[in-house]
């Protein structure tokens, strides 16, 4: 895969993180900690490939405060690197639908950026590694990782709801039904905290 090595995107990310910093840079780092640990347990998947696509799935929003056009953002920026396959991730993460008008907020882009978005995501075959990293992005906050729905919610008290929200909740809901099915257990199984992070609250303590 062209992919850089866990420490050259440690690198990525500090220097990400000195151009636009916030809470994005502890939910990539979460995203990609759920990507590997999920993958721990695939047949098919590497662990360690699986870190670096999630987190970097978001590296787009290097470049400042942004809403979809992040997912261009980090494409471009890979791709001149040579990281085909992590620019790749960059630009499917948003889309659990195959259609750019299920997204969580409007594009802030060029027209001309737009379709090349939608020709980019229409014409595309999603992978497994295209599913992880959607998976892991809607199971990552900044504070951990935590139920599928927690994560909705919390989008849409942000963004709001459209009529693509319901589609979108499916797509999400669908693709980690799949991959408890390939693990064998549910991903929560093997996610750390997640009762504490959707939760609010240590049941231990």
């Amino acid at each position: 895969m062209k992919i850089p090595s866990r420490q050259e995107a440690e690198r990525l990310i500090a220097e990400a993180e000195r151009l636009n910093p916030g809470p994005w840079v502890a939910h990539s780092r979460y995203a990609g900690e759920a990507a590997q640990a999920i993958v721990s347990h695939h047949p098919d998947l590497d662990p360690e490939s699986a870190f670096v696509l999630g987190f970097l799935h978001d590296i787009g929003r290097r470049v400042g405060v942004t809403g979809m056009r992040h997912s261009l953002d980090g494409y471009l920026f890979l791709m001149e690197k040579g990281f085909d396959d992590v620019a790749r991730v960059s630009m499917t993460h948003s889309y659990p639908v195959q259609d750019i008008r299920h997204v969580n907020s409007k594009w802030d882009g060029t027209e001309e950026e737009l379709e090349f978005v939608r020709e980019y995501i229409t014409k595309i075959k999603f992978t497994k590694y295209d599913r992880l990293i959607q998976l892991s992005d809607g199971i990552s906050q900044p504070t951990g990782h935590c139920l599928i729905e927690k994560r909705m919610v919390d989008v849409a008290l942000r963004y709001g709801t459209s009529k693509y929200s319901v589609p979108r909740w499916k797509a999400f809901i669908k693709i980690k039904e799949d991959f408890d099915k390939e693990i064998g257990q549910s991903i929560y199984v093997v996610l750390p905290n997640v009762v504490e992070n959707t939760f609010g609250f240590n049941p231990k303590k």
